[in-house]
């Protein structure tokens, strides 16, 4: 990662971060101040735990250098905005000391090294603070205010954003009680050396993504969609002929694609829009491959409107009973989705988007859900093969569905990639005979694909509504040894060692006593088992090479 950087990572206090006058710049597109009170108390407590823990770790900070002492803040910017409106809210209790005349001349003194060391400087001109934290292009001018004048900004039909800005600082002032200013200033010099990040530079916005998807491929959360709108808005407005009110809509917009997708899922979602119509490239290629689409405003308009489509497409194909279903034969698509989601497959994403942003009729779009979902099980599930050959194959077929050579679902069963990947039935049900999933971290798997068999047998059956029996027991007794020796333990979690059942109520029992319950059940697979003398391998292997065979009528693509 450190050839991403200008420099190596460096651990930094908060003092240290505003020294030798840097200045810091929230891009103009990034996110609006978004802490609340849960942040707000958190990091209170952190602060007061200070003393006991001697520091505290605030996380990584990501920053782009633009001049010698000047940034902009790629990652930060809430955390940095928080402890500057602590040094706010404690400027704020120095001068009303001020005000009512204790000390004047060192609490004047003491207000100029704050805000010399963490605020800026006041233009002579303007008496506002030039600050060494400027905002995006919502926050900025309120954020100054506060800085400026020591008190919140009290205006009519102020954004969210806004007020969380002026509730903040209220809370932070509403935090002091003591009468004394050097207890004050003791406060600072504690919070801002004790308080300390991991500083990242890196050379480019395309480094930062790539550093964005390496730290959060690591768990450590930083914000891919504020890079990609800085991106896509810059560019939009490079000509700065696009009006407030119509930047309002668009940041709207942008605001809907996100809480439709969270957070979490924006990644994956750009990863498969993009692969609908340009070459596969990798996550860590994503962002290069957009900024040499997004170039121009009329790119990044059709790119942003582009976005807003297939975004309710994508976070419907994670939700099997998403309101959007209810226009189709819901029940069908539902559960193949279902499975996607049981299973997390997505691969078949990229298709399924091109589908539908094409218009596929309902009954082809639901072929194609189908044909996908079978082969998932085939290539996925069952067979588990590479991911990788999948996601080259589905992206040459989303491509052929976006430029409209493939208009029908016959198109794509048909078609080379997929013939390529679908495994035949001889690779299928030899995969199938040895067939295994840890059951008890994946009952709800194997009862949706025992119900998928039972069914083929003329049920009607849910998987949430069945209870999965394992025929020698899970934790067996003594007796069950005799029939499969040391290799007991081996079979437990096979396929073929268990049936579905409406009530598990024969927990240990001897298979005698099974046979019995299984012949009065209306089970199929149940009444199947039921016709072995006794449960053993030989048995178990006979039982699922059968078991196989009906999967290879259950999963199949003619």
């Amino acid at each position: 990662m450190s050839n991403l950087m200008l420099m190596p990572p460096s651990n930094q206090t908060f003092a240290e971060l505003f020294s030798n006058g840097t200045k810091y710049k929230v891009p103009r597109f990034q996110r609006d101040y978004a802490w609340d009170q849960e942040q707000w108390e958190d990091l209170w407590l952190d602060i007061q735990a200070l003393d006991k823990e001697g520091s505290h770790y605030m996380g990584y900070i990501v920053l782009l250098k633009t001049g010698e002492h000047e940034f902009e803040i790629i990652d930060g910017q809430q955390r940095l905005i928080t402890l500057s409106l602590i040094v706010i809210a404690v400027m704020r209790i120095i001068q009303d000391f001020i005000n009512d005349g204790i000390d004047e001349e060192q609490n004047k003194q003491r207000l100029a090294v704050l805000s010399d060391r963490f605020l800026g400087t006041k233009s002579a001109i303007t008496l506002i603070v030039e600050s060494k934290l400027s905002l995006n292009r919502n926050n900025h001018r309120h954020f100054s205010k506060i800085a400026s004048n020591l008190e919140t900004l009290k205006e009519i039909g102020l954004s969210k954003t806004n007020v969380l800005l002026n509730t903040a600082f209220d809370f932070f002032v509403s935090k002091f009680t003591t009468k004394e200013a050097k207890q004050l200033a003791i406060f600072i010099e504690k919070l801002a050396d004790k308080i300390f990040f991991t500083k990242i530079i890196i050379q480019d916005s395309i480094n930062a993504y790539k550093i964005f998807e390496t730290l959060n491929a690591r768990g450590i959360q930083l914000s891919t969609p504020d890079l990609l709108k800085n991106h896509i808005f810059s560019t939009l407005t490079e000509n700065d002929d696009v009006t407030d009110s119509h930047l309002n809509k668009l940041d709207e917009d942008w605001s809907v694609i996100i809480s439709q997708l969270g957070e979490n899922n924006f990644t994956d979602f750009i990863n498969y829009h993009h692969n609908i119509q340009k070459p596969l490239v990798s996550k860590r290629g994503l962002f290069k491959s957009i900024q040499q689409i997004v170039t121009k405003p009329i790119d990044a308009g059709n790119y942003l409107k582009s976005l807003g489509y297939y975004a309710p497409v994508y976070a419907a194909l994670l939700k099997p009973h998403d309101e959007w279903w209810n226009t189709y034969e819901k029940q069908k698509i539902r559960h193949y989705l279902e499975g996607f989601k049981l299973f997390k497959i997505k691969q078949p994403f990229s298709v399924l988007m091109a589908a539908i942003g094409c218009k596929f009729a309902d009954k082809e779009l639901l072929q194609v859900l189908k044909y996908l979902y079978i082969l998932s099980i085939r290539y996925n599930v069952v067979c588990r093969f590479s991911p990788t050959r999948q996601d080259n194959a589905y992206n040459k077929i989303a491509m052929k569905v976006f430029d409209r050579s493939y208009t029908r679902a016959s198109h794509i069963k048909n078609c080379d990639e997929f013939k390529s990947l679908y495994p035949d039935d001889n690779t299928f049900k030899s995969a199938f005979e040895y067939f295994k999933l840890p059951s008890r971290q994946s009952s709800k798997k194997l009862r949706f694909l025992l119900v998928e068999i039972e069914n083929q047998f003329g049920k009607s059956l849910n998987y949430l509504d069945v209870t999965l029996e394992h025929i020698c027991p899970y934790n067996p007794e003594q007796e069950w040894h005799k029939h499969f020796g040391e290799g007991i333990f081996d079979i437990s979690d096979r396929l073929g060692n268990m049936v579905l059942l409406e009530k598990d109520q024969l927990k240990r029992a001897d298979f005698a006593t099974k046979k019995s319950a299984y012949l009065e059940t209306d089970f199929h697979l149940a009444k199947k088992v039921a016709e072995y003398d006794n449960w053993d391998l030989s048995s178990l292997n006979h039982y699922q090479t059968w078991l196989a065979k009906q999967a290879v009528k259950t999963w199949r693509v003619d």
